[in-house]
């Protein structure tokens, strides 16, 4: 396959700015690989597709307020700051990425909050945007935390055009969110809503959870037109006893297995034992899935509507089929789906 193969036309107002007023009630395209019909639903309608002991996989990793402003010292230029990952606890050392890059270098001291209450200084370059920043704080850690996170925004992506709003905190966040690391959401799992979760429950259908880390890999853009030759970013994984045995039963006993969201499925497909069932795995994967593409474990999937050229659209076009996916988002853009992190949802069966 190649990246040319994933460009088409997205009506720039097709862009979700805002997430549905109920996380269940986005609109919900169910695309039938055996048929290839394609239906039009509410999300909550999700739940006549499952029956008992089929399991859901879900995403239970934790986005926190990743995006800072700060300004440089000695030109008071305002600086954006993009906390990716803690490198050190100790050291309060953090990767970073810097916008406008250029100005930032080594040495370096960016001061942060009224007053200037934390100050980084620049102690390496990763990439041409990438930094080390160590944090210079006298308290201890929790207090340390407490004040990089109250300075910090929520970390919409930025193709969503508009300033971040006190809803955003927790509308971009799923309602099982727990272990904190991501910098992005997993977005599929943002339509269901703790009525629905009661609802699936109570017909018998069985949740495992998964964690991915989601980083800013997801928003990387390919540039290279053999696709085989695109890099991932590395993001941290852990698949639980729990979680293999919850997903192996269903599997054993052919009930439907439904990945929840694109990281969901890069995790499960991350570590699987040769007779196709998921192993414990506690680690990172850089696992790029496109066309042609043997799925192990999950037997269907649940995706949100994705952007031209995105790795996301490449993974959902493997587990599809190509021609169907494409044959989807045409009728999506006809039928004007909202498209992106705050979109509508797919249910690919």
């Amino acid at each position: 396959m190649k990246l040319s193969q994933y460009k088409f036309t997205l009506p720039l107002e097709l862009i979700a700015k805002y997430p549905s007023e109920n996380r269940d009630e986005s609109r919900l395209m169910i695309v039938d690989r055996a048929t290839g019909e394609i239906e039009h639903k509410v999300f909550k309608d999700i739940i006549n597709y499952f029956d008992d002991k089929d399991v859901m996989v879900f995403n239970n990793t934790k986005v926190f307020p990743a995006r800072l402003y700060g300004n440089k010292e000695k030109t008071g230029a305002e600086i954006e700051v993009f906390l990716l990952r803690e490198l050190n606890r100790e050291q309060r050392l953090w990767d970073v990425l810097v916008d406008p890059a250029r100005k930032i270098r080594i040495g370096n001291k960016l001061y942060f909050g009224e007053n200037d209450i934390l100050v980084a200084e620049v102690i390496d370059n990763t990439t041409s945007r990438g930094r080390t920043l160590r944090f210079l704080y006298d308290g201890d850690y929790e207090d340390f935390k407490k004040t990089l996170y109250s300075l910090g925004k929520t970390p919409l992506p930025k193709f969503i055009k508009r300033e971040v709003e006190p809803e955003d905190k927790d509308r971009y966040q799923t309602i099982f969110a727990e272990h904190e690391g991501a910098v992005a959401a997993p977005t599929a799992g943002m339509h269901f809503s703790r009525e629905l979760m009661k609802r699936l429950e109570i017909k018998g259908v069985d949740f495992a959870f998964i964690t991915l880390h989601v980083g800013l890999g997801n928003f990387r853009t390919v540039d290279v037109e053999d696709l085989t030759k695109h890099k991932m970013d590395s993001e941290r994984i852990l698949i639980s006893e729990d979680a293999t045995k919850i997903v192996n039963a269903a599997k054993e006993r052919k009930s439907r297995v439904c990945a929840v969201g694109t990281t969901v499925m890069r995790t499960l497909e991350s570590s699987v034992s040769t007779d196709g069932h998921l192993k414990p795995y506690d680690g990172w994967t850089n696992k790029f899935i496109f066309p042609p593409y043997e799925f192990s474990v999950p037997t269907c999937m649940i995706s949100n509507f994705h952007l031209p050229l995105s790795t996301l659209l490449m993974m959902v076009s493997a587990f599809a089929g190509y021609d169907l996916l494409m044959k989807a988002y045409k009728t999506a853009i006809k039928e004007k789906y909202r498209f992106g992190t705050y979109g509508d949802a797919m249910m690919i069966i």
